[in-house]
């Protein structure tokens, strides 16, 4: 029984030729050409795909893979590929293309250049909360004062606010510190940049960049240069390659 065609993204042309890659399912990865585009999909062999870590990195895995096998000029990789989020299904190449492709076409293209010889990397920045606390009260120990009397004798509930909010205040100044210098330090290399939120209460930063191929050695020594700077205080997760998904938001090819 067919269920249609599994889409992973989207090229300009001419279409790579020759693709050995699997999709989901197994099956192979293909090109369709459609109204002066190239889709990539595969022939999907269930009704709806579950988000699952397998399917999930699989459905990265064939993006990632298309562009570093991508056209080489001066020895840089230039595939620029418009990825699609996970999950998107079509029963025909005659509605996708009536439907999604020619009312977008322009949107389709500018964001294809935009995307042409560029990579998107992620850094995610993680530090241990109760370290930065002490590590605040050592630095002002007048907060540290007060917090300690809280052990020592009774507090009225004003008090107790006021010591929390110097609490608050100081680790939120602490933290933008953090967020300022990684955003001076890394914004100016990238031509776009999205700010996500953090993942967990560990997580202080998340950003992604759009950068130049060619700039991304430039970038790690920054990111190393980070590191160093920061030595154990922090702990830094750098993605050097995905395809760009935080720079092609195109509605109408979401999942949802």
């Amino acid at each position: 029984m067919s269920y249609g065609f599994y889409i992973y993204g989207i090229l300009t042309l001419p279409a790579p030729e020759n693709l050995n890659l699997e999709g989901l399912d197994r099956q192979p990865v293909q090109i369709k050409i459609l109204d002066d585009f190239a889709v990539i999909y595969s022939e999907a062999q269930q009704e709806r795909y579950l988000a699952s870590r397998r399917n999930l990195l699989s459905h990265e895995k064939v993006l990632e893979e298309i562009m570093q096998a991508g056209d080489v000029y001066d020895g840089l990789r230039q595939r620029n590929l418009l990825p699609v989020q996970f999950g998107l299904l079509v029963a025909s190449w005659e509605t996708f293309s009536q439907q999604l492709i020619r009312p977008h076409q322009e949107e389709l293209t500018q964001l294809l250049a935009k995307l042409s010889g560029r990579r998107e990397v992620s850094v995610k920045v993680f530090w241990d909360t109760e370290a930065e606390i002490q590590g605040l009260l050592a630095e002002n120990p007048d907060i540290k004062t007060e917090r300690d009397k809280l052990a020592g004798q009774p507090l009225n509930m004003e008090q107790v606010i006021q010591i929390g909010q110097a609490i608050e205040q100081g680790m939120s100044d602490r933290k933008q510190g953090i967020i300022n210098l990684f955003q001076g330090t890394l914004n100016s290399i990238a031509i776009d940049v999205v700010e996500n939120n953090p993942q967990m209460d560990t997580m202080i930063y998340n950003a992604a960049y759009l950068i130049p191929w060619e700039a991304e050695s430039q970038f790690s020594e920054q990111v190393e240069a980070l590191d160093h700077q920061f030595e154990e205080r922090l702990r830094i997760r750098y993605n050097n390659f995905t395809a760009p998904f935080n720079f092609a938001r195109l509605r109408l090819f979401s999942s949802n």
